[in-house]
């Protein structure tokens, strides 16, 4: 019967969860780069602190337990909900009848086919999402749980570092300009250690930057090199840089004239934190990237399933995140 198949276990949390987290990957830039570290917390809300420099998480602690002794120079604690992405979509008994007409297996199998339908795009638009949230990020910004942009920057007097790279003069000397950029970011990290630097680009910035004349016949020479055996989309390195260029959308998208330079290799300096689902059975525990769930509709007429993800990306160290512009 259609009630059974939506009662099976192919539509409890666990399998729904489950479902929806073996859908295939929608590739994003930063997803890919595993630029964020990514953890789960078991509250809704995480408290930020900053001295002036860097921003990090305050230790959660147990109830009636000794709180963080906070230091004389601590600039400031902000407590900050995380964002939530919850989506639905209906499976109606209509789409599955006539599809399978008999034998139970096989009305489950279709069922499952157009569950995994729903969830496979519930799944990109969420990731899709979250790679919005991580590129606001990577420019010093969050999302709160209104939805609104609020500036790092701005919430706890961190002051941003911008290079003009004169791209669109001829005379310019990018690398005097790539050095200006690496004394900016270990001034930022104020001692840390970091294993290179990346460079997001915009569409013109990238343009500019491998026509430059100082610049035009390195780029020459490397994708002469690497056209025979590697993908000529993959990232430039120049004076021991590597620039990116950023793949974006109308809506996602680095500023066409700007790009950002970003230290690698440096412990939690991009964080991802998911909070745990609005679900009876998901309170108190530590938070997982995705969940999905169904419930039946008014009169058994199809199910509801819901997917969601409660993501909070942050900049820890926005000073040592460098703005660069062509000119």
């Amino acid at each position: 019967m259609m009630n059974d198949v939506f009662k099976s276990d192919g539509f409890t949390l666990n399998s729904l969860t489950a479902a929806l987290i073996a859908q295939p990957y929608t590739p994003t830039t930063l997803a890919d780069s595993k630029l964020f570290t990514e953890a789960g917390v078991s509250t809704l809300d995480v408290s930020i602190e900053s001295d002036g420099r860097s921003i990090g998480l305050v230790a959660v602690q147990p109830r009636n337990a000794p709180a963080q002794i906070v230091a004389a120079d601590k600039r400031a604690i902000r407590t900050i909900k995380v964002p939530h992405l919850p989506e639905r979509a209906n499976i109606m008994a209509d789409e599955v009848q006539g599809i399978r007409a008999f034998g139970s297996d096989s009305q489950a199998q279709t069922i499952n086919v157009i569950r995994d339908t729903r969830l496979t795009k519930m799944k990109a638009q969420i990731d899709y999402t979250i790679e919005a949230h991580r590129l606001s990020a990577l420019m010093g910004n969050y999302y709160d749980a209104a939805g609104n942009v609020s500036s790092l920057f701005t919430e706890f007097g961190v002051t941003q570092q911008v290079v003009s790279m004169a791209l669109a003069t001829v005379s310019t000397q990018v690398k005097v300009k790539v050095a200006q950029i690496i004394e900016a970011v270990e001034l930022a990290l104020d001692g840390l250690s970091y294993r290179g630097i990346d460079i997001y680009c915009g569409s013109d910035f990238w343009k500019q930057l491998i026509s430059h004349t100082s610049v035009e016949k390195f780029y020459m020479n490397w994708q002469a090199a690497n056209s025979l055996n590697t993908d000529p989309r993959l990232p430039f390195s120049f004076m021991g840089v590597n620039f990116i260029r950023y793949r974006g959308t109308s809506a996602v998208k680095i500023a066409d004239s700007e790009a950002y330079a970003v230290p690698t290799g440096v412990i939690d300096l991009f964080i991802t934190r998911f909070a745990p689902a609005n679900y009876i059975e998901t309170v108190n525990t530590m938070g997982l990237p995705y969940y999905a769930k169904a419930e039946p509709l008014e009169m058994q007429k199809g199910i509801t399933l819901e997917a969601q993800s409660n993501p909070l990306n942050l900049c820890t160290r926005p000073a040592a995140v460098i703005k660069l512009t062509v000119a």
